[in-house]
């Protein structure tokens, strides 16, 4: 019997390969197997996704900090956690075009009620198709001011990318079910959450790379405004780089912002 990982020969009582450590597959893939896996893997007491989930609130620099030095077993990795976070993005906004479009005021999102509303509505459907784009141009603004602002263990850019990854995964993951609850109950006050979630974001990335770096309260306070400062600098800049590229791409014209 030979590992179907690896191809190195195995024991018939060997439950996991002694070479590469994956887990021996004996029986065929069914319904509940698969079902057993999922659960196993995320929803576990001691699985690494809800160790993750609630350390990155505890104590996120053990999480963060422990990934970066070599500690890659004990929680689980960003691309990993972001992923999740960004599977759980898209169910939401599938349930926001598919079931709740008719009961969001789009004529909020374009700027108030001397704008047109459908330019609203294509506005914000574009915004749908590039959301998954848009989160990730977040993680070079963040790691570029997390390496600026906080930077008393000498990480370097990609080190910081790390902490961003992690800190918007968590964001996202935290606004799931708030932005779920919201579409079930009051689809026409969702856009009221865009300005609480998006200082929840900031606040809990400031939080996390303090907990990185063990500063003086009023290094602590200097540091998070600077910090506040680059971030919404590279938030501008990114809002406009991607309404450039809709521009020039033909997504969207100056006539789409014309008055009723």
């Amino acid at each position: 019997m030979n590992c179907k990982n690896c191809d190195k020969s195995l024991r018939t009582d060997h439950s996991f390969c002694p070479d590469c450590g994956a887990k021996v597959i004996r029986n065929r893939l069914t319904f509940k197997n698969l079902c057993y896996d999922i659960t196993e893997r995320y929803f576990n007491v001691d699985n690494t996704f809800l160790k993750t989930f609630w350390h990155l609130f505890t104590k996120p620099q053990v999480v963060i900090g422990g990934y970066i030095e070599g500690i890659r077993k004990k929680y689980l990795n960003p691309i990993s956690y972001l992923a999740i976070a960004l599977t759980l993005s898209g169910i939401t906004l599938f349930v926001m075009r598919k079931t709740f479009k008719k009961g969001i005021d789009f004529s909020k999102f374009s700027g108030g009620q001397n704008l047109n509303s459908e330019m609203g509505e294509k506005l914000m459907s574009t915004i749908f198709d590039y959301s998954s784009f848009i989160f990730l141009l977040y993680i070079p603004v963040f790691a570029f001011a997390g390496w600026v602002a906080f930077n008393q263990r000498n990480y370097n850019l990609s080190e910081h990318a790390v902490t961003a990854m992690y800190s918007l995964a968590q964001y996202s993951i935290v606004s799931f079910p708030v932005s779920i609850l919201v579409l079930l109950l009051s689809p026409e006050s969702y856009f009221s959450l865009t300005w609480p979630m998006l200082i929840f974001m900031v606040t809990f990335a400031i939080y996390v790379v303090n907990r990185l770096n063990k500063l003086k309260p009023m290094q602590r306070i200097t540091r998070s405004l600077l910090y506040i400062f680059l971030w919404g600098a590279g938030y501008l800049g990114t809002m406009l780089f991607f309404y450039l590229i809709l521009f020039v791409t033909g997504e969207i014209s100056l006539s789409d912002f014309a008055p009723k």
